[in-house]
């Protein structure tokens, strides 16, 4: 009976704290009111246990600092003064299973003095509890003996050292960012960990016990202790709010709870933006203060604790040295004065390489005096030249503008760039907010000059060797995407922003020009590359003849290479590459003859090149041109020389025999893609029946060409994607092939045949923010439609819409399949005879409509 009465007590006033929080949001007075709570529950429960007074319950941990959370574990230590008799380690058995009894989420340890500090020398995570620990009931001269022996073996320097490694350790377990779409407001970067661990450095370096006392040794200013405590408040309050939401322990932000997040918080949508996206540019806001925070702290620990064994410093110029491999600005003070210092700080730190970054006293002005960069400063020549030339740097030009972001330089500097500070961006394949993902894009065009990384993307590598003025694709990189969220155009309303930065900054008519057409048509490339068939030269035709020249044209692919792969580093293929390569080569050729070049003239080059290949293979001129007989000019323009020497090569030796299905599947580069050719008799479903298998067995489209040969045959491409596991198997591209065509033969003679079982099955990844579907359909020609769809992808949606174009009697002449991440963009080139009458049209777009 005491038990459940000190359990009933218990959760009554649990839940009156919470009930007090709901209503007036104070995390920290709940975070203190848990562990009393929690404390007199314990202090009931050891006297239950009747464990000898000798011993002592110790809060460790979140729980030992008083900050318990509502479903976080209680962090408890029995510290015994000796090994633990029979009948001791019974009554601990006793007092843990009344913990479990009173509903008590308990992690406990059981150690004496000396086993403690034996553990704490050898495990830093075992030594950062203790350093919280505090006294709950029991001997309080036990618990004082232990602060005495810990407090003794305690190095404050090997402890900063092995705290400061964790660290880094967990950024890079959460990809060294803070702007995460789903972050850990405990664990990620710029999150709550990074301030305790800032707390515990200091604490145990002995400068206190409180953000207080730390701030009294000078080594915090008013300003940065303010800071400190709102953002601790604002993470506080964060952490509670999820665990109360999702009913467990749960830091992470994840897409589901965001919404409800934003509720609780009373942000609305509004003017185009969705309320979660508030709540978490707020978020990204306050974990950039902390990340700040952690920074120039941490440097002022390192400073404080391992102090310079080379103290000499070595002068740079009137206002800037080295000291201890850093750079220190000699007199913050004069930064009113002569502003300018900010950005010669940054191009210093480019142009040292011994450089080992910026001192904390550095960084504290830098930080200190970021409001400084106003419009005055901002119009200032030498200003706008120093950021100029940090661009123009041959090294450094990344970090610096991260340092620059983080510290808040860059966003003052380009206030059209503090807007998308944070912004994320919801449309399913963008896997960074907007400012971070400018900078990833920076960051790869930086690679493609790189030797270390030339192989990644050789022709990329190769034109950025040879790029003049190659810093002005950085400017086109940090407006690229600066306009989104406004509403509008957002490249036409870049290109506007980089028009007036490069005419403020005194860039050339033509460098102005290349920016604003790279900013204006950044989306232009890639869009034609996958959603387009860049085969047929009147495409490619097109495409070139938007391009001023070639310089361009070179530009313009660089920056769709970075931006992609700036994007969502899993969208990016192999397939992609190639499509990228094959339009920058044909548009190349394009302009090279000025656009003169007639079609025929393109299909004679690309029929003789793959004639000679075939003829080099081994077959027989005779062979290639009676099988070329079945094909149109159709194919020749949709297909490469690539493409028509595989299937040539493949079905010449073949192709009159009758009544049978055949495939062929070869690898496509290193990404578990794969090409696959049926070639079949012709029917309404067989495309249908191909997306059967494709989804049955796991193979993701990324591409399908579909053909009918003039002997009315199927002649279909299509570029799958193999789950890895699968793709490594042995011989899979010679079962897949015999798997596909034993299938064809079972589809034309049942409704439904089975799959075969030999592939993973396919796992659709979760869709967080599903978008609404949309579809146009126009007339394409006579009895041609072109239907176009948006959507998030899901498991069987290309089976699910062929079936419908079967059921309305259409035939598929042609598809382009765009995939990106989650949300897929399709075309297709429908024949029908039926759909210009009103029954039929509206018939089949209420069937589309359902099965979007």
């Amino acid at each position: 009976m005491a038990i459940a009465a000190i359990r009933s007590r218990h959760e009554l006033r649990r839940r009156k704290a919470i009930e007090r929080f709901q209503r007036n949001h104070r995390a920290e007075p709940l975070l203190r009111r848990l562990s009393q709570i929690s404390d007199q529950t314990l202090k009931k429960l050891f006297a239950l246990s009747k464990l000898p007074t000798e011993c002592a319950l110790c809060a460790v941990g979140g729980y030992g600092r008083k900050e318990l959370y509502p479903e976080s574990d209680l962090d408890i230590l029995i510290l015994l003064p000796t090994a633990p008799t029979p009948t001791i380690a019974a009554q601990v058995e006793a007092f843990i299973a009344s913990l479990w009894d009173t509903g008590l989420k308990a992690a406990h340890a059981v150690r004496t003095v000396t086993q403690c500090v034996s553990e704490a020398r050898t495990d830093i995570t075992t030594q950062t509890s203790l350093l919280d620990a505090r006294w709950v009931c029991g001997s309080s001269a036990l618990v004082k003996e232990l602060q005495i022996q810990l407090h003794d073996a305690l190095n404050p320097q090997a402890f900063f050292l092995a705290k400061r490694a964790e660290m880094r350790q967990r950024h890079l377990r959460y990809q060294g960012t803070a702007y995460a779409l789903e972050p850990n407001c405990k664990e990620s970067p710029g999150a709550l960990r990074d301030l305790q661990v800032l707390f515990w450095v200091a604490k145990a370096a002995g400068l206190g016990d409180t953000w207080s006392d730390i701030a009294a040794t000078g080594l915090l200013d008013e300003a940065e202790l303010r800071a400190i405590k709102r953002v601790s408040t604002a993470f506080m309050r964060l952490r509670v709010e999820l665990h109360l939401l999702c009913e467990r322990r749960e830091d992470r932000l994840l897409f589901d709870v965001q919404p409800r997040l934003a509720k609780l918080y009373g942000f609305q949508d509004s003017d185009g933006r969705l309320a979660s996206e508030v709540l978490m540019q707020r978020y990204y806001w306050a974990a950039r203060v902390v990340s700040q925070l952690n920074l120039i702290f941490m440097q002022e620990l390192e400073e404080h604790l391992l102090p310079a064994s080379d103290p000499l410093p070595v002068p740079l110029d009137d206002d800037f040295e080295i000291l201890n491999h850093r750079l220190h600005l000699r007199a913050p003070e004069q930064l009113p004065q002569n502003p300018a210092l900010l950005f010669r700080s940054f191009l210093h730190l480019q142009q040292q390489p011994q450089l080992q970054g910026m001192n904390a006293s550095t960084l504290r002005a830098i930080w200190h005096h970021r409001r400084l960069i106003d419009e005055r400063f901002r119009s200032t020549p030498e200003n706008r030249q120093l950021f100029i030339q940090i661009l123009q740097q041959p090294r450094g030009v990344l970090h610096a503008l991260r340092l620059m972001t983080m510290l808040n330089i860059l966003p003052r500097y380009l206030p059209p760039f503090r807007r998308i500070v944070g912004q994320m961006q919801h449309d399913l394949f963008h896997t960074y907010t907007v400012d971070q993902h400018t900078l990833m894009v920076i960051r790869n065009l930086r690679r493609f000059c790189m030797a270390d990384h030339a192989n990644e993307h050789p022709l990329a590598a190769e034109l950025a060797t040879d790029f003049t003025d190659y810093w002005v694709l950085y400017i086109a990189a940090l407006f690229h995407d600066i306009a989104k969220g406004r509403g509008g155009n957002h490249s036409e309303l870049g290109a506007i922003d980089a028009q007036q930065f490069c005419a403020e900054h005194g860039l050339s008519d033509e460098q102005t020009t290349l920016v604003v057409f790279l900013v204006r048509e950044h989306l232009q490339m890639s869009l034609v590359a996958q959603k387009r068939d860049i085969y047929d030269p009147a495409v490619v035709k097109e495409f070139a003849s938007q391009l001023p020249n070639m310089h361009t044209l070179d530009a313009l692919y660089m920056l769709t290479i970075a931006d992609i792969k700036g994007t969502n580093p899993n969208i990016w293929n192999t397939w992609k590459a190639k499509l990228l390569d094959d339009l920058y080569h044909l548009a190349h050729k394009a302009l090279r003859h000025q656009n003169t070049l007639p079609t025929g003239s393109f299909l004679a080059q690309r029929k003789q090149a793959a004639q000679q290949q075939l003829l080099e293979r081994g077959l027989t001129l005779d062979a290639i041109q009676k099988f070329w007989g079945i094909l149109d000019t159709d194919y020749f323009l949709r297909h490469d020389s690539e493409d028509i020497i595989w299937h040539s090569h493949e079905l010449c030796p073949i192709w009159e025999q009758a009544n049978f299905a055949y495939a062929s599947v070869h690898a496509l580069g290193n990404d578990h893609l794969h090409q696959v050719m049926v070639y079949a008799p012709d029917r309404s479903d067989l495309f249908m029946h191909l997306c059967q298998f494709f989804d049955q067995n796991g193979l993701g489209i990324q591409d399908a060409r579909i053909y009918t040969t003039q002997n009315h045959w199927a002649l279909d491409t299509f570029v799958v994607e193999v789950p890895p596991e699968t793709a490594q198997q042995p011989s899979f591209a010679k079962r897949l092939k015999l798997s596909l065509e034993h299938w064809l033969q079972q589809s034309t003679t049942a409704d439904d045949p089975e799959p075969t079982d030999y592939i993973a099955p396919y796992e659709a990844q979760a869709r967080a923010f599903p978008i609404t579907p949309t579809f146009e359909l126009s007339l394409h020609g006579t009895h041609l439609w072109k239907l176009t769809i948006v959507t998030s992808d899901r498991k069987g949606l290309l089976y699910s819409l062929a079936k419908v174009f079967v059921s309305n009697g259409i035939n598929l002449k042609s598809a382009k399949i765009m995939t990106l991440g989650q949300r897929v963009e399709d075309s297709f080139l429908l024949y029908s005879e039926h759909l210009q009458h009103q029954t039929h049209f509206k018939h089949f777009e209420r069937q589309l409509a359902d099965t979007l």
